[in-house]
Formats: C-alpha cells, structure tokens, sequence
C-alpha cells in the first residue's frame, strides 16, 4: 500500500487548485493559521513554547511505513502539503526555509501574505544537489543570534521536537550542528498539541468525511461481510478480512460513497480479533488464524480511515450467543463509553471524561474495574493519537468547542466459564470518533449501531425453533381430527394454533431474556428522589443584628425575610414561617385570640435532626385588637402557602436534569413555525390563557406566548417518542412530546408536553329548538367545520413532515427521531385512569393522547402483558402491563370491551410482545416483590409461566363445566363492597353471571339445565347449614372458582389468592 500512503503533496483542505499548477498553496489558509501559530506562540512562550526565540522544525525523507510526526502535522495544517527533507525555523522577524529547488518555487508564493499578516520576512534557502547544505545551516544560526530575533536573551533558546529522532544524512548534519551551536534546546512538542487541538470548520469538515467513510465501512461492509461468513459457516482468516476492508476504505465508490479516492488513506490497517487472544492497542495487527464465530465467541472490529490526512476511528465488539456474563460486560462497557462521551462538554477537564466510565463501572460492575483500559482515548486530528490530549485520570487540560477525540474505551482479559478454550478469555472494546461542542458533544461514527440489539447475535435460535415446530406439529396432528369435527372453520383453528405457537417460542425467549437480566441485576431501580430540606437549613435572620426594630410588643410579620416575630417575655423571638404548622384565631365578646401551633418531633420528619432539642409546639397570645389578629393570621397563611409552594417548585427542579441551552436558527434559516397552539399541561397563573407558536429551531423546539415568563423549550436530544394525531372522531389536532427526563412547564414538573389546536368551536344554540337537518346554515356550518379540521390537519401535518426532513440530516441520525402516528384500526376503548379513553398503538407505543393524565408506554420496556377477567360470558376484561424494571407499578387499563380481546391478542402476536390470560385481577406489587427478593427461585419455578392457565384447563376440562357458577360465600366477602359498581373491581362474579341469577325466576318454566339444578342445590345446602364437605373439598371449589391464576407457593405463603386493590 505504499503509493497509498506517499501523499505528501496532497491538499489539506480537499480544494482544487487554483493554477495550472496540480500543487498551490491556497494562501487564504496559510495566512489565517500563520496568524494563529504566531499569536499562540507569543500567548503561551512560556507555560507551552518553553521560552524559546525560534522554532525548528525539520521533517525527516517518505517513508513506506504508516507513521505520525509533529513535523509532517505542521506541514500540512500550514501550507497544505507535506515537505520531506525540509528544515522550517520560525523566529520574531523571520521565516526560514531550506529546502530543495522544486519546493523552494511552490513556497515562493508566501512571502508576501506572510509579511502582510504578521509582519514577517520569509527567506528561502535553496540546497543545491550533492550539497550538505552547512553553509546555509549557518547563515540560518546567524539569524537565529541576531537581536532582532532573538529579543532580550544573551543565548536564544531554540524549540524543537524532540521526540523526532533526525533520518537521512541532511537532517542529521542538521541535528548535530544545532546541538553545537551553543544554543538553549527545549522541546515544543505541547505548544504544537496544543496548536492543534481546536479544529477550524475546514478541519472539521475533513474529520466529518472521515469518520463518514469509516462508519459506513463498518455499517456496509464489514457487518454484512461478516454476517455472510458466520451465515455460510465459512473460513476466512483475520488477514484476509483485513485486506478487504483496506481495499473498500481506499475505493468508497464499492459501497457508494461519493468520496474521491485519491483524498482517502487508511490511518492503520483494518482490526480483526476473536478466538480468545486479543489486544485493544490500536497496534495491534490482524492475525493469519481464521474467524472463530462458534458460540459464547467474541468478534473485535476496528478501523480507520483518512481524509485529507484528518484521521477518524470505530471500534466495535460483536457476540455469538452470548452468555449472560459476556451480555453484561458488554452493556456495562457500552453505559460506560455512553457516559465518558456526554462528559465532552466544552469547559470541563479533559480527566473527568475517564472518571465518567470509571464511575459507571464501579457502580454497576465494580468486579470489571480492574480490567478497564487505562485511558478511554486520544486527541484525534492530523495525528491518529495527539500528544498531551490523552483521555486519562491525571490530564487537567480543559475541553475547548472544536476538539475531536477517539473515545475508545475496553474491558481487557476478561474470563467466562465456557469449555471452549478458545472463548473462555474474551475483551471487548468500543471506539467512536467525537467532536467537543458548545454545549453537546456530536458523534461522527453513530451511523455504525453498537446496540445490543445490533451486535448481539444468536445463531442457535434456529435449531431451537425448528425442534419445537416439530413438536408443535406433532400435538397439533394428535387433535386435528377431534377440533376439526367441533370447528367448522379450520381457517380460524390454524391462525389460533399458529398465534400459541408464537407466543409458546416468545415465553421461551422471554424466560432467557428475564433471567439474564435479573441475574446481572438488571431490574433495581435507582432512587432518584431529591434531598429534603431540613429544618436546620431554614434560617431567617443570620445575625441579631439583623433583627427588625420592635415598634410594639406585638406580632410581626417579616414578609422580606420570611419570619414571624413573637413577643416572649419582653423580647421579641424570631421562627421562620417554615416552622409553623398551622395558626387559627378565635373571637368573643371582649377579646381576640391567635394560636400558633409548629411543627415538632413526631409531626415533622425533618425534625428528627435535632432529636434532642427542647421544642415549642404550640404558642397562643390574646389581644383586643380584632382586627390585627385578622390580619396577622391572613399574612402568616398568605407567607405559609408562598414558602411552600416555592420550596415545593425548588425540590421539583432540583432533581431536573441539566439541559444543553436552545440554539436558535439564524436569519437565513427560518425556523419551522405552527401558530395558535395550545399546550399541555397549561401555564400556571390566574390570568387568562394565551395561545402561542411552536417553532422548530437548530437543537431543539420553542414554545412562547406573549407573555415572556410563557415559554418551553423541548430538546431533541431529549424527546423520546414524537407522535402527530390528526383529528378524525376528536376535538384537536395535536403533536406531542414523550421525553428522556423532565422539563418545567410553568411550575408543573412533566416528560409529555402536547401542543393542540381545537378544530372546533364549541357552539350553543340560542333558541333552544331543534334545527332540520335539511337547514342551509346548518350544512354550510357543517361544510365550514370540515374545511377548518382539514386546513388544520394539512399545517400539523407540513410541519411534521418538515421536521422529519430535519431530523433525517446527519447530525440527528443518531437520535432517531421520527413523528410517530396513532394506527386507529388497532385501537380499544379502555380506563387507564379514571375516565374511559380510546388506546391506540402505534409503531413504538402503546398511546392516549387526548385524556389526561396521558398514556404513553414504550413497547421495548414492556416484559409482559397480562389480560385479566377473561372468561365465557364476560362483557368486558383488564389488561395489565408488566414492565421490564420490576420496581415500576404496573399499569392497569380497566373494562375494556370483549369484543376488542381478539384484536389485543393479534395486535401484541405480532409485535413479539408475550401475554398471558387469566381469570381474575392479581395484586402486583407482591407479586413482583417476590420476584425481586428472590430471582433465582422465580426462574427456576419457570418463569412467567405460573400465569399461563392452559395446562390447569386441560386437566380439569370435563369437570369445569359444572363448577363454573358456584360462587363460595368466603370469596364474596374477601371480593369488597357490594356497594362497587365497577365491574373491573369484582374478582369472581360476571354481569352476566348477575343475569342469569336475577332472571333464574323468569326461566323456571323452560326448565333449568343440570348446572343451574346443581348451583341451586349447593346454594340450599348452605343456607341450612350443611358443613359436610371437607375443607379439602372447599378449597378446591374455590381453586375451580377462581381458575389457575396464582403465583408459586413461596410468593404466596399463606395459600390465600392475591386480591386486587380497591383503592389505586
């Protein structure tokens, strides 16, 4: 790959050349950094530059090999080529090149754009061939002695690199005669680190088609190329993958990537590791062994390339059927690079990006800590790795907008117990290209997914479910015949069999996926609840000093400083407003009484602090003066409410998380506006409401009223879900936000923000009567209506579209973010709160936008569906949403329809989400209590599989039948009130059941049915008393009752049924 790598006179900045001439120098360029190397220079001479006079700087011959020098940096970022074999020295006055003749005319052209910019003389010393060039080395020492150049120093101090050894007979006469020459040598090399760090846009852009290319090798070839071999179980060894890869970076035209060849290099030949011997340093090389893909085996990926010799980097890891300990490593590495990425921030130390992966180790896997790589990456730029910008524990420097890094970050060396020797030791690594920003940092690489979803693959599914096809098949043959003699559509029986064949794979996989999870502690929840405010933080005045002048001996109130004066004992006595409980006032005929009662052990808990205190609990003063009592009692509740509904609104935002600050689009673009817009929840305050607009600006929404106190600003990077609904059947039309973490609306604390338009006006008809459907003004009223829904539903949905052509530009692909629309086919009445809603899906979530409080749950967070009350002769039933993290309550969505259950059951199929019927409502937070406390037991009791009722039905079929009405007197009363009217709280008896009771009587001369014979008979038995069953045989009516809706016996010690709460 040599003729790849000689690029020296290649353009920095990928601009064609202005001349004929295929080399030129573009000035505009060179002007503008000779303008910053010389102002750097003199800004930091002594703390970076060592206190030099000069800058030496020779750059040793081409080499085949790839390598990084300080000196071929400083080439290319100043004039644009790399000069070999040419001594550059820097001095106050002057510019000296010596060099040969070819590029003593290409510099020509500086002389003048250098003297005009810093005042600067540029002198070209030209070495003759078969000349040592010493005699012009020393009209270059002259002029290094020279007081013009040299300034206040008797002997100059001269910089150079001093960790570039000299290479060729030219460069090392130089080294030599420098090192006579009675000259002060210092090393420069961190005033040029440092030179480089900031990128301008030119630079910037280079890295951006850089890390461009590199993510889409790694996203278009090497995932589907390695695919492909894991696929057709094929040998291909390391190298050859190498290979490969090296030759789609050089030619992007193979994957389509319009990036001209001839700007493009490969920073160092293309990673690839498995089979238990791995080395995250990026010199590591790629060995002759083949890919090892069998299973628990871990494939390493890295790669980078150039563009106009600005360097990028990705890294990724891939598993093979990975066990829990290798998913977990995996995970925790991932959080970790997560957080050492969010740490670039522009104004925070260049250590705290490590200790952010450090502390996400040491709190979720503090047993990885150890193998953690020692940095989490370098300075990246015209050098793969930049000196003094490595991402470590000791580097203090502080992060400036413009920096770019390659965070990459590993767990090396790790063990797993495998009797494959070949994948009991594993490493996994993760590498991202990323530019510092103002307030965000922006990832080059995220086109290349490293989401688990994304890179965990397992190849022995497929065996798996081809055996339990197989044995789906073999029972489905054994009750062909029968079913198919009861059922006259087999149409309907297969689409059912096929739907309890999924869903039997999806409780398999579901099972895997909750025990990996519960084994690596997946489902603790952080408490993120913010400090409470202790008493002994409440202070109304510092100092005595600071205390009001008495007027009277009598009650005050300090509304400035939040304090009540009391007057005890002839001395007035301070208590901050916080402390007071409650206050009241009594009249009679002669006087007026206040009472004063505080808060004290027992009725505060923040008065725990103090515990051995003496404290005044309640005070009481009598005056003559109604009136001031009047008012000293309403200043104290007015001051009281105030208090705390200001602390209230401060513990809220406290436990806010900081968001990056609005970029609002310049004049030339105009952002994306909607007008008239309404939003959710409202503005606090008395006054009347206002409308605003919703406007779509660089990195982020902004929604403002007239008032300037009205506004919201919503952040991309912070919106979860975005959903667009259009009103059919509704009121408004109307987008809404569902985000990651919190924002203030006024002072209400939300993640959903909605933004509507009412698409009709509310109209009452004056004169009462009823108009003829046939009235003109009625149907142009009408026709009038329909064109306002529709004019609305186009702007919502112009803007949604346009927003989604914005949210499509690189820079937000790693969001993916997209509106988000209701499916109303899908959709189910149902009572998630307290008022009756219309629930509908849509691609990501389960929704209800127009209610409140909103529903919005996110698919991928739910473990389980359970649906409750689901039996023959039931109007409506429950569905019960289990989420992933156990220590969420569940949601319980009430008295949806039984006419909907088909659609449910089809609708979560075919979204891979695993539900489970039962006969009753279950009491969850035991349940999952249970399951937390002891997660080993729940697995190996199997799982969720204690909902499914399938295998209780089978065994009791022939004798269910009979049983179905009787009803047990202990169960009525363990069920509630009589006096709920909600059938959704009834835990046994149908309305239908109801029914058929009050309408036994009317059927009496039909003639009853051997069921309805028997119900009367049991009914009889109690009521005279008859006890002759045996407690055995109670309780199994009961079990028969109730159906097979239980949990294991350890999570249900005392033998009783889980009831459901009344009061939610």
């Amino acid at each position: 790959m040599a003729e790849n790598r000689k690029r020296n006179v290649k353009p920095a900045n990928g601009k064609p050349p202005v001349s004929a001439d295929p080399y030129a120098i573009n000035l505009d360029s060179f002007t503008k950094r000779l303008k910053i190397l010389y102002s750097h220079w003199n800004r930091h001479s002594t703390d970076l530059w060592g206190a030099s006079t000069a800058l030496a700087i020779a750059t040793p011959p081409v080499s085949e090999d790839l390598r990084y020098l300080k000196s071929s940096a400083l080439n290319i970022w100043l004039v644009g080529y790399e000069f070999p074999e040419t001594i550059m020295v820097f001095l106050k006055k002057q510019i000296h090149f010596l060099c040969s003749q070819k590029k003593a005319s290409l510099l020509d052209v500086v002389k003048k754009p250098a003297l005009e910019a810093v005042d600067v003389e540029v002198v070209i010393h030209v070495k003759a061939k078969g000349d040592d060039g010493t005699g012009l080395m020393d009209k270059i020492f002259q002029a290094i002695r020279s007081p013009t150049n040299s300034g206040d120093h008797d002997v100059p101090v001269v910089g150079r690199i001093s960790r570039e050894a000299p290479e060729g007979k030219f460069l090392e006469t130089w080294d030599e005669k420098l090192k006579k020459a009675n000259f002060q040598l210092s090393d420069v090399t961190n005033g040029f680190s440092d030179l480089f760090a900031v990128k301008d846009e030119t630079e910037l852009t280079n890295v951006k088609k850089a890390a461009f290319l590199t993510s889409s090798v790694m996203r278009q070839f090497v995932v589907p190329k390695l695919e492909k071999v894991i696929d057709e179980e094929r040998k291909v060894s390391h190298s050859a993958l190498m290979d490969e890869t090296e030759k789609t970076i050089l030619e992007p035209a193979r994957i389509k990537v319009k990036l001209k060849a001839e700007n493009i290099d490969i920073c160092y030949p293309p990673i690839f590791q498995s089979g238990g011997e791995f080395d995250l340093k990026p010199s590591a090389s790629s060995n002759d062994e083949n890919l090892y893909y069998d299973s628990t085996s871990v494939i390493i990926c890295a790669l980078g390339s150039r563009y106009n010799s600005y360097c990028s980097n990705v890294a990724r890891t891939f598993l093979i059927d990975a066990n829990a300990k290798q998913s977990k490593a995996y995970e925790v590495l991932l959080k970790a690079q997560e957080a050492s990425i969010s740490a670039l921030k522009s104004g925070n130390k260049v250590s705290s990006v490590y200790q952010a992966a450090v502390s996400v180790v040491e709190k979720d896997a503090p047993e990885l800590a150890a193998n953690l790589t020692k940095t989490a990456g370098t300075g990246i730029g015209l050098e793969f790795r930049e000196s003094g910008l490595s991402l470590n524990a000791k580097n203090d420097r502080i992060l400036r907008p413009g920096m770019v890094f390659n965070v990459s970050l590993g767990f090396q060396n790790l063990q797993t117990e495998t009797n494959n020797p070949k994948t009991q030791k594993y490493s996994v690594l993760l590498a991202d290209t990323v530019i510092v920003g103002e307030k965000a940092p922006d990832i080059l690489t995220s086109k290349s997914s490293k989401a688990v979803k994304d890179v965990a693959y397992s190849f022995n599914e497929d065996d798996d479910e081809e055996k339990s096809k197989v044995k789906a098949e073999d029972n489905v043959n054994e009750t062909l015949f029968s079913k198919t003699t009861l059922r006259s559509d087999n149409h309907e029986m297969s689409k059912e069999e096929l739907r309890r064949q999924h869903q039997a794979e999806l409780a398999r996989q579901k099972n895997e996926e909750t025990a990996r999870r519960l084994a690596g502690g997946g489902a603790m929840a952080a408490d993120n609840r913010g400090a409470v405010k202790t008493v002994g933080d409440l202070i109304a005045y510092k100092n005595v000093n600071d205390l009001p002048l008495p007027k009277d001996l009598m009650i005050q109130v300090d509304q400035k400083n939040e304090a009540i004066l009391l007057p005890i004992y002839g001395t007035m006595v301070p208590f901050h407003v916080a402390t007071v409980k409650n206050v009241s006032s009594q009249q009679d005929n002669r006087s007026s009484y206040i009472r004063i009662m505080f808060n004290v052990p027992g009725t505060d808990a923040n008065s725990l602090k103090f515990q051995g205190s003496i404290y005044l609990k309640e005070v009481s003063f009598r005056s003559k003066d109604s009136r001031h009592i009047i008012e000293v009692v309403q200043q104290i509740k007015t001051l009281r409410r105030q208090v705390n509904s200001r602390e209230s609104e401060r513990a809220e935002r406290a436990t806010l998380v900081t968001q990056e600050r609005l970029q609002l689009a310049s004049a030339k673009f105009k952002p994306i506006k909607l007008y008239d817009l309404w939003i959710r929840p409202p503005f606090g305050g008395r006054g009347r409401k206002l409308t605003g607009s919703l406007e779509s600006h660089t990195n982020g929404f902004r929604y403002s009223t007239s008032r300037p106190d009205e506004r919201v600003d919503v952040m991309y990077r912070n919106i979860k879900h975005a959903f667009f609904q259009p009103a059919e059947r509704e009121m408004i039309t109307l987008v809404h936000f569902h985000l990651h973490n919190h924002i203030m609306v006024g002072n209400k604390k939300t993640k959903d923000a909605q933004f509507y338009i009412e698409v009709m006006d509310v109209v009452q008809t004056l004169g009462g009567g009823k108009r003829s459907a046939y009235d003109p003004d009625e149907i142009e009223e009408e026709q009038r209506e329909r064109d306002r829904k529709n004019k609305i539903n186009m702007d919502f949905q112009n803007f949604v579209n346009r927003v989604n052509d914005l949210w499509g530009q690189p820079q937000f692909k790693g969001l993916d973010l997209e509106f988000d629309q209701p499916m109303r086919e899908l959709g189910f009445h149902g009572v998630p709160h307290k008022a009756s809603a219309f629930i509908v899906p849509t691609s990501n979530c389960l929704v209800e936008l127009i209610e409140t409080p909103f529903v919005v749950v996110t698919l991928s967070e739910i473990e389980i569906v359970n649906l409750e009350r689901v039996g023959l002769g039931q109007k409506n039933f429950d569905m019960t949403i289990v989420f992933k993290d156990f220590k969420r309550d569940v949601l319980r969505i009430d008295s949806i329809p039984s006419t909907s259950l088909d659609g449910i059951k089809e609708w979560l199929n075919t979204t891979d989400l695993k539900y489970y019927e039962s006969r009753l409502n279950l009491n969850w937070r035991p349940i999952l209590k249970t399951i937390t406390d002891d997660p080993e037991k729940f697995i190996e009791d199997g799982g969720w599989e204690f909902l499914n009722m399938e295998v209780s039905d089978s065994e009791s079929e022939n004798s269910e039948e009979s049983d179905r009405g009787y009803v047990p007197s202990d169960v009525q009363s363990d069920s509630g009130s009589d006096d709920e009217g909600d059938d959704s709280e009834s835990l046994v008896e149908s309305e239908d059941d109801e029914e058929e009771e009050s309408d036994g009587d009317s059927e009496e001369d039909e003639g009853k049915t051997w069921e309805e014979l028997e119900r009367e008979a049991s009914y009889a038995d109690r009521e005279k008393g008859d006890d002759s069953d045996s407690e055995e045989e109670r309780k199994r009516r009961k079990m028969k009752a109730f159906g097979k809706s239980r949990v294991p016996d350890k999570r249900n010690p005392g033998g009783s049924l889980p009831k459901r709460s009344k009061l939610r």
